[in-house]
């Protein structure tokens, strides 16, 4: 029993903490970067792009995110050089470990901009840090399926307002 007490006054403690991260609703908009992993690596050099997203409180220390944006990775010179677009849109739970330190879930689809692209599952779980004065840093595994996976490991730097 004693145990069980210790164990709420702690979660407690960490959720009251995260409260003051989570309060109201608002969004952020986000410089996207990213490093592509596994056989992505083999044809695409870099990804760069943007994205908009708006998160809401649903429990103390926790939040509904919906994000959308653009990403384009540039195509290795050895594959015909350019660059193919992306277009993924999100939903997940982001939840405040400690003052400013959060673990997120997404899940959602990528659509090509590519003629005959198509749509692809997507996934990502991720951590970062909210920084005082509503500026947020991110990283994340991003994994794209569909005929085979696009993934990386991607970073957003974002300013919530």
């Amino acid at each position: 029993m004693k145990k069980l007490l210790l164990l709420l006054a702690i979660v407690g403690g960490v959720s009251f903490a995260a409260s003051a991260q989570s309060d109201k609703a608002r969004f952020s908009i986000g410089f996207e970067g990213g490093i592509p992993v596994g056989n992505a690596k083999n044809v695409y050099d870099i990804g760069l792009g943007g994205s908009l997203k708006y998160e809401t409180p649903i429990a103390v220390g926790t939040l509904f995110t919906i994000s959308g944006g653009y990403t384009s990775f540039k195509i290795k010179d050895n594959f015909g050089g350019g660059a193919n677009g992306f277009v993924p849109l999100k939903a997940g739970i982001k939840y405040f470990f400690d003052q400013g330190f959060y673990g997120e879930g997404q899940l959602g689809a990528t659509f090509s901009t590519e003629s005959g692209g198509g749509t692809a599952f997507t996934y990502a779980p991720g951590i970062g840090y909210a920084l005082e004065g509503g500026f947020d840093i991110g990283v994340r595994y991003e994994g794209w399926s569909h005929n085979g996976t696009i993934s990386q490991v991607g970073v957003r730097i974002a300013y919530g307002f």
